[in-house]
């Protein structure tokens, strides 16, 4: 392969998993997936070595618990701040169907909506059902720190492929 075209898709996989990241920033499409696929794919038209496709089977490992740590955050912090299980799983069913009605952000914005209006259908008073929906927010946002580091640690990796 000529040095300029592998140089080229070498760059053009590294701004694809930028945007990747930056769409873990603003949830407007799965930048742990999208990395994903760039380091898939650039394995695929560069030839991975042995050492490339272990550290690519990292990064599966990883995009997986990325893309799972919300759900799991999330719905561990609002029970540990009070919330019933049946409202958890309604929110999360609420979230999906939302997201794909609106977009990712609606989904987003749409959970602690939901939670909030279910607890409070639930019995109990608004101060209570704002501190369940405050641990939901709570579990949201230690979730995106993982997920962020997460992406990070992917495109490190991909960078010891090369």
């Amino acid at each position: 392969m000529p040095a300029w075209l592998e140089t080229s898709i070498t760059v053009i996989t590294g701004v694809v998993m930028f945007f990747g990241l930056i769409g873990l920033i603003v949830p407007i499409f799965p930048g742990l997936v999208i990395i994903w696929i760039a380091a898939l794919a650039f394995g695929l038209v560069s030839g991975f070595t042995t050492w490339g496709w272990v550290l690519f089977g990292i990064m599966t490992v990883l995009m997986v618990i990325g893309n799972t740590v919300d759900g799991v955050l999330m719905g561990a912090k609002a029970l540990e701040y009070g919330a019933s299980k049946r409202s958890i799983v309604l929110t999360l069913v609420i979230a999906i169907i939302v997201s794909l009605i609106l977009s990712p952000i609606g989904g987003l914005l749409s959970a602690p909506l939901a939670l909030f209006w279910l607890e409070k259908a639930n019995g109990h008073s608004s101060e209570k059902a704002w501190a369940i929906t405050r641990g939901l927010m709570t579990g949201w946002g230690w979730a995106f720190v993982i997920r962020f580091g997460i992406g990070v640690v992917m495109i490190v990796l991909w960078v010891f492929t090369i």
